[in-house]
């Protein structure tokens, strides 16, 4: 029998450049045909590419033929293989059997997770296949006391086992049956020309049996990455158990030598390379051991090297935060640009990577991503989703903003005139609504707007934008078809055919191959919900895509995986923090670590062992940068077990330099977050800004001021100035909410049509008040609870009315009052005026929110006052001037609250002049607008606080007078 040929290199090489230096000095001195005989299998595209890379960088000659594990089957098999069943099928087949399981009652889970169980059945179901484990073996196991969870767990493997029986296959009982075909064949007529497996760990079991059968093969070889030649025998054999071995970085290796019955010195180098830093080698090797045997370090470590020397290009980074972290990062892979250095950023967060790609930006450096974009991410997918989460919904303004300023949303021709009518609908939506746009207001906004082809622009969006409130069930396929047809006349915009810009590209193609595979099985889906729709819509956009982009290829981001393709100078480990790097196993919701150890599944270490495995690789890199963050968006971080292990050990050979050798690495890492400091440190601090009091030119200020306006100039000048002399209105929310300023506009206007019509009874109210929130308020929960609360506030408000011991004589009238020697104007709308029997006047305004006291009408609150003030000399048409007899602040929140004030003799007149001399005093040029002069509380806000730069002072900073020209 052919001794197994199982090869290896040590950590730190550049293994796809060691692969081919082995093979072609294997056939040195053969005729170049005899390399093309040879069938090279790799482990991943990016292994292959890089293969082929370096086969090309030495010169022309034939090449091996280069498959990847997944591919071979299909190309080495020696008989038809079957037909596979397409995953998203299975997942759609998984999901409707569990809503069936759903509505039996005899099991609960939420809904919105009922693809993401189906995807975790699917993945359940795939890895039984991988490693050969029957739905018997599992049926047969021993849960002890949890019989009961068992039962439901039994339920939902029955889908499984069901699947598992049906007709089809999945494409890894496929890939497994085809290996073990090819297995079976080779051992009876093995291949007539040679066959390799290179970069494999065999962590999965159908690629373990492929890497047994090529290593027995007699023209066959298998090529093993980082392997830790410097690991003892005794740590070999003590890797028994599964339980507390699977987490160590070798710990597959030793699985693949148990079955190929070979011990560890049977694996042989492929080369004579030597890791870059052999003596670095060591200290990780014995920094990884299984905790079971980490006392060995007290032993073994005395016989490391000095530490100091073996360190030497290593830095550790202990950044005080993520942004920190990143941002020194991208110092490091800067200077290795500037430098000439081949960089990579080695890292599993998605969030770092992306966090030091923008930091690179502000260089214009764009590193190589291996992991691209992720396809929901992107510009296509994006503007799926937000087609899909229209259904089920009434449309609202935001949401049709954000699909309208889309860049693939009429990316067809007459996009610019697109643009102008999206500006446009946007200010009057904002202005005037409606909260919930219908076809029939888009096409009344655009037959008034008189812009043109906006009457055609309108009916686009009524058609497709409009009419998907209906909640119930729908069958996918009509659905995915629905969701296309809107997607693409968006996209084609004012074209007659096609679908503009959307699958264009690179992201496009993507998107378009995705909603293509998701199209020709949703017969499968049954009938979904629009929420249903949602979540599998974000299954189907769950790959990602690399986009063609101009990036610097001496700069690289890659995952852990990558790391042992990547071959550069200088590695930098980021997000070193437990969590992350190591990332916590995924929780299974069927079988715990016990029980998979029982079946011959995978246990969650493995994902740990594969982690430990990249990081060993990485870390011996010619040069090395460990990093991680002290603390993360909430709380304080705990650093990685591989980077707490190496630092643990350090600190206890005082006799090896360790503790001056770790603090050598903690100095580098610190002169790099001082550079990161330094770097977004500003030249000078910023001066705070004063609390500011602009005195514009006497000409440029308001020569006419409401009511309302007359409190805000006392209480908050600087509002009246930014509002009246700059110009500055706030926009109108871009969603309507009903809000307290709905809630008094409503309010108002229904006492006023109430007392208008005469109205003396409560149900005559509640029908007014019925029809004006139907008429004004789009949300029937708003419309509910305001009317509830005007039905309990409604014999009140009619004891009130009908005490009032007046007529009414004016409603909501505008009326102005102009002071003729300061050239300003007064204006005001009281809610309601009453004429007493004695001819005098009775002022009255409705508050939806807490009336003034009488001490705070005194003070700032004049607003009635001055009403009166205004009434007794003839400010309002229709209405003679007569004497003010009473003022009365009507609260309508929930029980009716009255503030009544009866003006003392002389006061009106008195509140009139010191509104004289405040106009007069504002007509000085001296007189500035100072910012919150006097607000009620601290709670205040205004709409231009940002304006002011409050924030940067306090109500205690003296106001800083400024003319303006």
């Amino acid at each position: 029998m052919t001794e197994p040929a199982l090869y290896a290199l040590p950590p730190g090489v550049d293994f796809p450049a060691e692969l081919v230096a082995g093979i072609l000095a294997r056939h040195a001195g053969q005729p170049p045909e005899t390399l093309a005989r040879l069938t090279l299998i790799l482990n991943t595209a990016r292994m292959r590419r890089r293969v082929a890379d370096c086969f090309a960088a030495t010169g022309a000659r034939l090449l091996p033929r280069l498959l990847l594990v997944t591919e071979v089957p299909e190309a080495l098999a020696r008989e038809p293989l079957a037909p596979v069943v397409p995953p998203l099928r299975r997942r759609l087949h998984f999901a409707r059997l569990l809503e069936g399981l759903l509505q039996t009652g005899s099991t609960h889970f939420p809904r919105a997770g009922l693809y993401d169980l189906a995807d975790s059945l699917a993945r359940l179901m795939a890895e039984m296949q991988e490693e050969a484990v029957s739905r018997d073996r599992i049926a047969a196991l021993d849960v002890g006391n949890h019989s009961a969870h068992w039962a439901r767990m039994q339920v939902f493997l029955g889908i499984v086992a069901e699947a598992m029986s049906g007709e089809g296959m999945d494409a890894e009982a496929r890939q497994r049956r085809a290996v073990e075909a090819l297995a079976e064949g080779w051992q009876v007529s093995p291949p007539g020309h040679p066959v390799m497996l290179a970069g494999s760990t065999g962590s999965r079991g159908t690629t373990a049996l492929l890497m047994q059968a090529i290593a027995r093969l007699p023209g066959g070889a298998v090529v093993l990455p980082g392997f830790d030649f410097d690991l003892p025998d005794a740590v070999w054999h003590g890797m028994d158990d599964a339980l507390t071995a699977e987490d160590h970085p070798q710990y597959r290796f030793r699985r693949l030598m148990e079955a190929l019955g070979i011990a560890p010195r049977d694996v042989r180098p492929w080369t004579t390379a030597q890791a870059p830093a052999p003596d670095r080698n060591r200290l990780i090797s014995l920094s990884l051991r299984p905790a079971p045997v980490t006392d060995q370090w007290l032993t073994e470590g005395q016989a490391l090297p000095d530490l100091i020397p073996a360190t030497r290009d290593m830095t550790l980074i202990e950044a005080p935060s993520e942004r920190a972290e990143a941002l020194a990062i991208a110092l490091v892979l800067r200077q290795a640009a500037e430098a000439g250095t081949t960089a990579a950023l080695v890292c599993p967060d998605r969030n770092l990577t992306r966090r030091v790609t923008a930091a690179l930006d502000r260089w214009g450096l764009r590193p190589d991503d291996s992991a691209g974009r992720p396809l929901a991410l992107s510009a296509p997918g994006r503007l799926l989703r937000q087609v899909a989460g229209l259904f089920g919904q009434r449309l609202t303004i935001d949401a049709a903003l954000a699909i309208l300023k889309h860049p693939l949303v009429f990316s067809g021709p007459g996009r610019g005139g697109h643009l102008i009518l999206t500006r446009e609908y946007e200010l009057h939506a904002r202005r005037n609504g409606p909260a919930f746009p219908t076809a029939e207001s888009l096409a009344a906004w655009a037959a008034a707007s008189g812009i043109g082809r906006a009457v055609e622009w309108a009916a686009i969006l009524g058609e497709t934008l409009c009419g998907h409130e209906d909640t119930g069930t729908t069958p996918l396929p009509e659905l995915v078809a629905r969701h296309l047809s809107v997607t693409e006349r968006l996209a084609r915009g004012f074209g007659e055919s096609g679908s503009g810009a959307l699958w264009e590209k690179e992201a496009g193609e993507a998107a378009r191959s995705a909603m293509a595979d998701l199209a020709a099985e949703a017969g499968a889906g049954g009938a979904v919900t629009p929420g249903d729709y949602a979540n599998l819509l974000r299954t189907v956009l769950s790959g990602e895509v690399r986009e063609a982009e101009t990036v610097n290829p001496s700069i690289m981001i890659r995952g852990t995986l990558e790391a042992r393709v990547q071959g550069a100078d200088l590695v930098v480990l980021g997000g070193l923090n437990d969590g992350v790097w190591p990332a916590q196993a995924a929780p299974d919701p069927w079988l715990n670590r016990a029980m998979r150890k029982a079946a011959g599944l995978l246990l969650p270490e493995r994902q740990i062992g594969l982690a430990a495995h990249d990081y060993q690789q990485a870390i011996a890199a010619p040069r090395v940068v460990l990093s991680r963050s002290l603390r993360g968006a909430e709380a304080e971080t705990v650093p990685s077990r591989w980077l707490n292990r190496l630092v643990n050990l350090m600190e206890g050979l005082p006799d090896r330099q360790g503790p001056q050798a770790l603090k050598a690495m903690r100095q580098r890492g610190h002169d790099w977050l001082a550079l990161a400091a330094a770097f977004d440190r500003p030249p000078a601090l910023a001066e705070p800004a004063p609390r500011p009091s602009p005195r514009p030119p006497v000409e440029a200020r308001p020569k006419r001021l409401s009511l309302t306006e007359i409190g805000t100039l006392v209480r908050d000048p600087y509002a009246i100035y930014a509002r009246h002399v700059l110009r500055l209105r706030p926009l109108d929310p871009l969603r309507p909410e009903p809000d307290p300023r709905l809630r008094g506009i409503v309010l108002h206007e229904i006492l006023e049509k109430f007392v208008r019509e005469g109205g003396r009874d409560r149900e005559t109210l509640l029908r007014i008040a019925a029809h004006t929130l139907e008429a004004h308020v789009a949300w029937p929960l708003a419309r509910s609870v305001w009317l509830a609360r005007i039905d309990r506030a409604a014999d009140a408000f009619l004891r009130f009315s009908a005490n009032t011991g007046g007529t009414p004589v004016l409603t909501e009238q505008k009326g102005a009052v102009t002071i003729e020697d300061l050239d300003f104007t007064l204006t005001g709308k009281p809610d309601r005026i009453d004429r007493l029997p004695d001819g005098r006047l009775h002022l009255i305004d409705y508050k939806t929110g807490t009336p003034p006291t009488e001490k705070q009408q005194k003070a700032y609150d004049k607003q009635l006052l001055l009403a009166a003030a205004m009434a007794e000399r003839g400010g309002f048409p229709g209405l003679d001037p007569a004497e003010v007899a009473r003022l009365t602040y009507v609260g309508v929140k929930g029980d009716l609250k009255e503030v009544v004030t009866v003006p003392g003799p002389g006061e009106i007149d008195r509140v009139w002049e010191e509104f004289r001399t405040l106009v007069s005093r504002y007509a000085r040029q001296g007189t500035g607008y100072t910012a919150r002069r006097a607000p009620h509380s601290t709670s205040y806000t205004s709409d231009y606080d940002h304006l002011s730069r409050f924030g940067e002072w306090d109500m205690t900073a003296i106001p800083r007078g400024e003319d303006l020209a």
